[in-house]
């Protein structure tokens, strides 16, 4: 599956809703952010490969209301929600395997 853009405008949709089916993995980042690039892949992978999660991806720059909703102080920030809840958040660059780790349990 593909990566999600979540937007102020579709993240009830893509986020509250859909997250009482699947866990939902949102990586907040911005284009500036190195750290955030050298995650992106692993995230992109992620997106592709497994089919029990949604991933989408917040540009804290032009979405500042989620990040500040989901009070993100550093970035890269990934958050799992799970029906409708946030269940799990991570900072900065995590391997593959501990991002897989955080969406299965």
């Amino acid at each position: 599956m593909s990566v999600l853009t979540i937007t102020t405008d579709n993240f009830r949709e893509a986020v509250i809703d859909a997250s009482k089916e699947k866990p939902v993995l949102i990586d907040f980042w911005a284009s500036w952010c190195g750290p955030c690039r050298m995650l992106s892949p692993v995230v992109d992978q992620i997106a592709e490969e497994q089919d029990s999660v949604i991933v989408g991806k917040v540009n804290v720059d032009e979405q500042p209301e989620l990040a500040a909703a989901f009070d993100v102080q550093s970035i890269p920030t990934l958050v799992l929600i799970k029906n409708g809840e946030v269940a799990d958040v991570s900072v900065g660059v995590r391997p593959k395997p501990a991002i897989l780790k955080m969406i299965n349990g």
